[in-house]
C-alpha cells in the first residue's frame, strides 16, 4: 500500500518563481467522491493516471495510482467526471532538501495559489520557504476534490 505525506501551504508572493525547476499544464476531473476515497483522473505532459485517495484529513492517506491511456483519460474528463474539471499548472520548485509542487489555479479556481511539499514520515524537518503562508494541510476546502464543488472564485 502506498502512503502520501504531504502538507499544503497558502503561497504569498511570487519569489517561487525564480527557483522554478519545471512546470506542467494539468487537467484533473473526479470521477467518485466517497466517505472513505475519492477517484481522480489526471492530464499532463502527454501521459495520464487514474489515483485512488483515501479523504483521511491531514498529512497522511493511502494512494495508489496507475497510468492509464490518455484517450481514455480524455474520454473520462469528457464524459465521466465531475465538471468543472480542475484546471492548474504545476510548478516544480526547488527550497532546502525538499522539491515542493506548486499549483496555480485556473477557471473557477483563478487566483488560488498552493504549495505542497511530500515528506517521508510526518515529524520529518523541512526548510519553510518566504514564499509560503498559512498551513491549509487540515482543511478540507483546499482539497482539489473540494475545489470542484465549491470553487475559490465561490468563497
Amino acid at each position: 500500500m502506498a502512503t502520501e505525506i504531504e502538507r499544503k501551504f497558502l503561497v504569498v508572493n511570487e519569489q517561487w518563481r525564480e527557483h522554478v525547476l519545471s512546470e506542467s499544464r494539468l487537467k484533473q476531473g473526479y470521477l467518485a467522491n466517497q466517505i472513505n476515497a475519492s477517484i481522480r483522473v489526471r492530464m499532463g505532459n502527454g501521459k495520464a493516471h487514474l489515483n485512488i485517495k483515501s479523504t483521511t484529513i491531514g498529512i497522511s492517506r493511502s494512494e495508489f495510482e496507475y497510468e492509464v491511456p490518455t484517450e481514455d483519460a480524455e474520454a473520462m474528463l469528457r464524459e465521466v467526471a465531475q465538471q468543472p474539471f480542475i484546471d492548474k499548472t504545476r510548478y516544480k520548485v526547488r527550497c532546502g532538501g525538499h522539491v515542493w509542487d506548486l499549483d496555480v489555479f485556473e477557471g473557477e479556481n483563478r487566483g488560488l495559489v498552493v504549495a505542497e511539499v511530500e515528506l517521508a514520515h510526518e515529524d520529518e524537518r523541512f526548510e519553510i520557504p518566504p514564499w509560503v503562508g498559512d498551513e491549509v494541510s487540515g482543511d478540507a476546502k483546499y482539497y482539489n476534490v473540494n475545489l470542484v464543488a465549491m470553487p475559490y472564485s465561490r468563497w
